[in-house]
């Protein structure tokens, strides 16, 4: 910008994911409103990737509530924008919420993939939700996704910190 350079959508997105992959989560959400004063539209890779940026930090509110804010301003989440909000929901225990999110990509004719199932299967398994992990991986199959060794651990771990036996 300094040089006369405006920058435009793609380095916009670039930059925010440069933020999200190094850890700074605060400047990638910086970067998504000055997009907007700089009369640009965040499309879904500049929303994903600064939900990315909130998941990678821990930040299970803020990647919430851009999903919604995404939503609100018209930008329809994608598959790997819903994977990063319910793995950042897994991060934060946030059962509940990760299976909440994996019925709405349904709902929204979004297909799941094994990542989102292994982030939810994951979120059970930190909220110490076992029953609720063992369905995700029924789930899983029934939709035809097939587990992968992720899935398979974090569900195997949610029986365990409960002292069941799943197998």
């Amino acid at each position: 910008q300094r040089r006369g350079v405006k920058p435009n959508v793609i380095s916009f997105n670039a930059a925010i994911d440069a933020c999200a992959k190094g850890g700074q989560w605060e400047k990638a959400l910086s970067l998504l409103d000055e997009m907007q004063q700089n009369d640009l539209v965040p499309v879904v890779i500049s929303c994903s990737a600064a939900i990315a940026a909130c998941e990678k930090a821990g930040k299970w509110q803020e990647a919430l509530n851009l999903l919604r804010v995404m939503r609100e301003r018209g930008v329809t989440p994608n598959v790997i924008s819903f994977n990063s909000a319910i793995s950042a929901c897994a991060k934060g225990s946030q059962w509940a919420k990760a299976l909440e999110l994996l019925d709405e990509m349904r709902t929204q004719k979004i297909d799941p993939d094994v990542i989102s199932f292994s982030s939810a299967i994951s979120a059970c398994e930190r909220g110490g939700q076992w029953e609720k992990a063992l369905e995700v991986l029924i789930i899983m199959r029934r939709c035809g996704v097939e587990p992968n060794v992720i899935s398979f651990n974090a569900a195997i771990s949610a029986c365990a910190k409960d002292g069941q036996v799943c197998l």
